[in-house]
This record gives C-alpha cells, structure tokens and sequence, in this order.
C-alpha cells in the first residue's frame, strides 16, 4: 500500500493539495435525518460545523438513483459524504463519484451496528477485520484527491479493549488515514437493536483520550453523548474535534455558539431564532416548487425553538398541517406567530 500524508496525495506522480476540512464541530451521518433539507437548515445557524451525509450504500450509488442520493445546495460547504460499503472497488468508484460531485471528504461507515448492513459487510462489523478495512481505504485514497476519513466504534462485542481499537487504528493509518472519528461506545452486534446501540454500551471517552495520545500525528474526533457546547470545549482539550448526532438534530440551537465558542469566529451577525426560520422560508418555497412535500422538509425543523416558550405549539401547528393537500410556506408562517419573539 502506498504511504500518504495529511497534506498531499500522489496522482499520476503529481503531489495535488488535498482540500482542507477543519473539522473541529462536525454534525453527525444520522439516517433518515441528516438529509439535504435538514443540513441546509443546519447552515443557515453554522457557517463553520461540517456537515455529513446519511450513509449511502456503495450499491445504492452505483446501481440507484445517483442524482437523488448525492445531490446538495451549495451553500452547505463544508460537506462530507458517508459510505457504507466493503468492496475496496466499489468504494474507490464511490470515492471518486464524491470528488466529481464537490464533496470536501469521503468518510467510511464502520459504526453502523444494525442487522440489514451487518449481512453486506458494512459498518460496525468490520472492526473486526481492520486489513479490509485497510484495504478498502487504500483504494479510496488512490481514486481521490478528497481526503478520506474512518467514523467507528471503540470496539464490538468482546473486542472490547483499547488494545483492540489501537490495534484496527495502528492498521488502518498505515494506508496514510489520517482522521479517525470515534463513537465512544463499543457495538453489541448480537441481541441489540441500532437504538439500543446508541444508548446502552457505556460511553467511554478516556479511550478515545487515549487515542490521542498513543498517536498523536493522527486527528482524532470525538462522538457520543455530547450535548452542550461546554461539553465540546471539554473534549476539544483532549482531541482535535467533535462530533455531534441526536443532539444536533433535536435542538438545532446548539448550533448557534460553534462559529463564535469553537472556531473562534466573529464573522457571524447574532440570528434569532425567528431570523433563522425566517431565512429558510425561500429555500421551502423552491422544493415546493419542485415538488417536495412539505412535511419531508417541516420535520426538521420542529426542534429549533426545543426548551422556548411557545416551541410546543410551534411543533404542534407544523405536524398537524405540514401534511395537509396544498400545504405551504404560510404553514411555517403561523406556526412561528405562535412564537414569542
């Protein structure tokens, strides 16, 4: 396998600069969730946090609706695009799809516990096979300039000590990886649902500490549990980024403080809530021009007001009337007048 570094890869014996993703906040892949709809919302209250992808399947790319799965606005830049997937050919063709697409990274799933990408060789099952995995990462690198990145778990089953991690990491960077994103919990393949799997193994963050440490050329990420921006501050002590999933999604609002508390930004005039929906509206009225149904696009919405006076009406009034025959912007409208500015 060909060593690369963080900064250059070797294309038709040219060094070409890999693009540069600062990846201190990041949102998580979550599926059926971190649609285009849900991340355009996601910029509107982040210039700064990196946005990734539901997992795509290398099948579902290849063989389906290429346009439906890889399509974006431009505006959500940074963006990565998850694979799932464990042929190292098609991931290389996929890998290269998501450079001719203008994606800023191509990210490996091998954190997906649930049954249905277990029987296909993807996800979390593959950390116990980290030459595979060290193979199939090879040959993204080879067919991309995008940098390409590993999201898994602390371990699976009763491959469950550091050793184990270290190990499929020590492996896996030998391809010249360089981003490893670490779910801090391990995976119960067997006798656990997916939801199960994101709530009942233990957290254990001082591995991924750990991590750091033993390698510290390697950006190492965080994910699990974070809910707070002081939270993120506490990990970001100890790793070079976080990685934040349901919290993100339920409470869009934490959000707001990244630009300014994580990257240091004062780039960003202060937004309201109001200001914010408000600025979502022209983009709800073009998908509806398209076609899109409004409910697909509303649902993500419903946590921007979490925790606010009038934030359950807000979501009440949208997920009685979204769904309705003609449903449009004016929707949303009544639905913010519930809300006390």
């Amino acid at each position: 396998m060909e060593l690369r570094t963080q900064e250059t890869l070797i294309t038709d014996n040219k060094l070409v600069p890999e693009k540069q993703v600062k990846r201190r906040f990041c949102i998580a892949p979550m599926m059926d969730w971190t649609d285009r709809h849900f991340r355009y919302f996601a910029r509107l209250i982040s210039k700064e946090a990196v946005l990734y992808t539901e997992m795509v399947t290398t099948g579902a790319l290849i063989h389906g609706d290429t346009q439906r799965f890889l399509t974006y606005h431009a505006s959500e830049h940074p963006l990565a695009l998850q694979l799932g997937g464990s042929n190292p050919a098609e991931l290389a063709l996929c890998a290269k799809m998501a450079e001719d697409w203008g994606y800023d990274e191509v990210n490996l799933n091998v954190g997906c516990p649930s049954d249905r990408v277990q029987n296909n060789m993807i996800g979390a099952c593959l950390m116990g096979h980290p030459e595979l995995v060290a193979q199939c990462v090879d040959e993204m690198q080879k067919a991309t300039r995008l940098p390409v990145t590993v999201k898994h778990r602390i371990g699976i089953d009763d491959r469950d000590s550091y050793e184990h991690m270290s190990d499929f990491v020590d492996i896996v960077k030998q391809t010249g990886c360089k981003t490893f994103i670490v779910h801090a919990r391990k995976a119960i393949l067997q006798g656990l649902s997916p939801k199960q799997n994101r709530d009942i193994p233990p957290l254990i963050y001082p591995y991924v500490y750990e991590l750091k440490k033993q390698f510290p050329d390697l950006e190492i990420l965080i994910n699990g549990g974070i809910k707070t921006i002081d939270d993120c501050l506490t990990h970001l002590a100890e790793v070079d980024g976080v990685m934040v999933g349901r919290e993100a999604y339920h409470n869009p609002w934490i959000l707001d403080k990244v630009d300014s508390l994580v990257y240091g930004s004062n780039k960003r005039t202060q937004l309201t809530r109001h200001d914010v929906v408000e600025a979502f509206l022209p983009y709800v009225e073009q998908e509806l021009a398209k076609g899109t149904y409004l409910g697909h696009i509303t649902r993500h919405i419903l946590g921007i007001f979490h925790g606010e006076k009038g934030g359950k009406r807000f979501r009440r009034h949208l997920s009685e009337n979204a769904h309705k025959a003609g449903a449009g912007v004016s929707v949303i409208e009544d639905a913010l007048a519930l809300v006390p500015r």
